[in-house]
């Protein structure tokens, strides 16, 4: 395992935050980054796991820990649960985009409307990435998961990670830890053979963000290269040379409240109810039924509502930033803090604490970050 040379986390992360580690080691292989993981915690040392960098928040003091960087990477087909899947094993450290690229020129479906996303794949189940309706709880059949506490190597369904809207047992959420502390060594996808062929589009949020009429078909490849160019217009596309591409994607989740809160904002704020409404069926053996038909249980719901449209009702546009910060919103897209070149991590925190503010007060909701906080907060 080879030690290397610490560089400032500002180096290593999207938001170009973060100060100079202690130590560093580059695991380029599962067992090197199993064993380095299992000699750090057996000594009890401060320890950070980074892959591509596109979910950390790290603040400007030195980290004073060892740097683990995940640098394995590699794809093993293995047959599906049926004719028509394939199941991809993928390394932890190997580039999502990468894969997503990969998928589709072999023709797999599931991930293609996910192309664009930065990172590695070990992280993609730790918040359960998604974007234009596709989520990888869709297509993840299981992970291989070094448990902190024990050390053991185990492989553990999805059905086991607790996945829901950007979160799994695996997230430390913003002022707690994770519920089941860990890293990902390897993932495993189960994929739809679908080849190179034209065919209708299920997803009604993936039609309408690319522009698609109900009936329309399309292959896996136009949906990658309209959903990359969607993508690249609201600078969510990593780019060296523009900074509103220097943050860690969407800062702020978008808010999952109660069906009754969301009657309370402005009927124009977009709202996406979780869980199909269906009409409850109630059986009722005829042998024990005395004329009565017992009402429907309630049942509570949940809806998300758009982060991005409460941050812009609030009175926050598009480019906002305070005088001579170096922090901002994007110019494309208000869901995204930028670094606008060498902002310092107290710049930015500045500015989200600012704009959680301001839609409190405004819409009485309090946004919550998306990314991990390292030495920083809120």
């Amino acid at each position: 395992m080879p030690e290397v040379t610490p560089v400032p986390l500002s180096t290593l992360t999207t938001l170009r935050t973060g100060g100079l580690p202690a130590r560093a080691i580059e695991a380029r292989t599962a067992d090197e980054l199993v064993a380095v993981l299992r000699d750090l915690w057996s000594g009890g040392e401060p320890w950070l796991v980074v892959g591509g960098g596109s979910n950390l928040f790290v603040g400007d003091e030195p980290f004073d820990g060892t740097v683990v960087l995940v640098r394995s990477s590699g794809i093993e087909e293995l047959p599906g649960s049926r004719p028509d899947t394939v199941r991809l094993r993928v390394q932890a450290g190997h580039d999502w985009d990468a894969l997503v690229a990969e998928t589709v020129s072999r023709g797999l479906a599931g991930i293609e409307a996910m192309s664009g996303i930065p990172g590695t794949v070990g992280a993609a189940p730790v918040q359960n990435v998604g974007a234009y309706g596709q989520e990888i709880v869709q297509t993840l059949a299981e992970v291989e998961l070094l448990d902190e506490g024990t050390g053991e190597l185990s492989t553990v369904p999805a059905s086991e990670l607790g996945l829901g809207f950007r979160t799994s047992v695996l997230k430390q959420h913003y002022g707690s830890v994770a519920e089941r502390p860990g890293v990902i060594v390897s993932v495993t996808l189960e994929l739809a053979r679908v080849g190179d062929e034209e065919r209708p589009i299920a997803g009604a949020q993936l039609r309408g963000a690319l522009g698609l009429d109900a009936d329309a078909a399309v292959s896996l490849r136009w949906i990658r290269d309209h959903v990359l160019a969607t993508r690249a217009r609201k600078g969510m596309v990593l780019d060296a040379e523009d900074p509103d591409t220097w943050s860690a994607g969407s800062f702020f989740q978008n808010a999952i409240v109660s069906e009754a809160f969301a009657r309370t904002l402005p009927q124009e704020c977009p709202k996406w109810p979780l869980g199909p409404v269906l009409d409850p069926v109630t059986v009722i053996p005829l042998a024990a039924f005395d004329g009565v038909v017992p009402p429907p249980v309630a049942e509570r719901r949940e809806v998300k509502v758009s982060a991005a449209w409460l941050i812009e009702h609030a009175g926050l546009s598009r480019g906002f930033r305070f005088p001579r910060s170096r922090a901002g919103l994007s110019t494309k897209h208000t869901l995204a803090l930028t670094n606008r070149g060498r902002a310092t991590a107290a710049e930015i925190a500045e500015l989200a604490r600012f704009v959680q503010s301001r839609v409190q007060s405004e819409f009485g909701l309090l946004l919550q970050p998306e990314p991990v906080l390292v030495n920083v907060e809120l």
